[in-house]
């Protein structure tokens, strides 16, 4: 058991779990810091860009697998 403690992607695993768990409540606690006119609208902004940035990836990836599934079709 104490061979896992040694393992390098047994302690990624922990820090991405727990960025993932602090990271939020970070944002949250510094928007609800600016002043009330700020915080709303800075809010809105990281909602809008994070989307948009989501949004991108994903149509990255299916224009990539359809790429790959379009050349394995021509190979076959």
């Amino acid at each position: 058991m104490s061979w896992i403690l040694k393992e390098k992607w047994f302690w990624l695993i922990i820090l991405l779990a727990a960025l993932i768990f602090t990271v939020p409540f970070i944002v949250v606690y510094l928007v609800l810091f600016l002043p009330p006119i700020w915080g709303p609208m800075v809010a809105t902004i990281i909602i809008v860009v994070l989307w948009g940035v989501v949004s991108g990836y994903k149509d990255w990836l299916t224009a990539k697998r359809k790429e790959e599934e379009k050349k394995s079709r021509e190979f076959s």
